[in-house]
């Protein structure tokens, strides 16, 4: 393969080890992953934490709203447990603990999961990480919240993420892609981060470079489904298995 896009590591080597832990996100760093994808939210506290649910059932165990615990209630739960005993001692990390994870040259891109109330927080985090602004890239499915989010971090890659047809409801009624990519556009937002759809085109990855933005695709774990996205032009490919998908399209064994 000769077109490389960017291979992300969704919620770090999410296949092997407990998604969105320091153990996933620095075994990605350790195979030489070139960007990690984590998710962020608020703790009651208003400090901010690695997780993609807004319970923490299904990864931490107990049955409670993420922002209803303290930093310290969140950090004496288990979150390794749940893909096995290898990982029984993992914890929740805050966002400060992943971004001073992360390599020169290398990218940490923020999912954000909740609303505007994280602005501050992230604004800290970022500002005393020590990264360079092309090392932090944010992400997320909140169109307001993503052009507020803009405006704050203006010289940072912004993506509005989208379902496409994800969903029943979608593969019915399907979205009008084209106009989704005029709404990013016409809010000063650099692109879009979709689902894995059908509905993304040559033509519509033509149309989106065309008008100097991106699109990052997501979650990616088939070899073929990733070439042929690659043939198209994408520009990021999010997926559990980084680092074999990158061995298998680019040869690097």
């Amino acid at each position: 393969m000769t077109n490389k896009s960017l291979i992300i590591a969704h919620r770090g080597e999410s296949f092997e080890a407990p998604e969105n832990t320091l153990a996933a996100i620095n075994l990605a760093w350790k195979r030489n992953a070139e960007a990690v994808e984590v998710d962020i939210q608020l703790s009651k506290d208003k400090q901010i934490v690695v997780i993609h649910d807004t319970n923490t059932k299904r990864t931490g165990g107990v049955s409670k709203k993420v922002s209803a615990q303290s930093l310290h209630e969140l950090k004496n739960l288990e979150f390794g447990k749940f893909k096995g005993k290898k990982w029984i001692s993992e914890k929740i990390p805050t966002l400060e603990e992943v971004l001073s994870s992360v390599p020169s040259n290398k990218k940490i891109i923020l999912d954000i999961k909740c609303g505007l109330d994280i602005i501050p927080s992230l604004k800290k985090d970022i500002d005393n990480s020590g990264l360079d602004i092309d090392q932090i890239e944010l992400v997320g499915f909140k169109f307001k919240t993503m052009v507020t989010i803009k405006k704050t971090f203006p010289e940072n890659i912004v993506l509005w993420c989208h379902n496409l047809d994800y969903n029943i409801i979608r593969k019915i009624v399907k979205p009008n892609i084209n106009l989704l990519i005029k709404r990013a556009f016409d809010n000063s937002l650099n692109g879009i981060d979709v689902w894995d759809s059908n509905l993304i085109s040559k033509s519509i990855v033509e149309s989106i470079k065309n008008l100097g933005l991106k699109i990052y695709v997501w979650t990616v774990n088939d070899l073929e489904r990733a070439k042929r996205l690659i043939e198209l032009g994408v520009d990021g490919i999010n997926s559990d298995k980084p680092s074999w998908l990158t061995n298998n399209l680019f040869n690097t064994i």
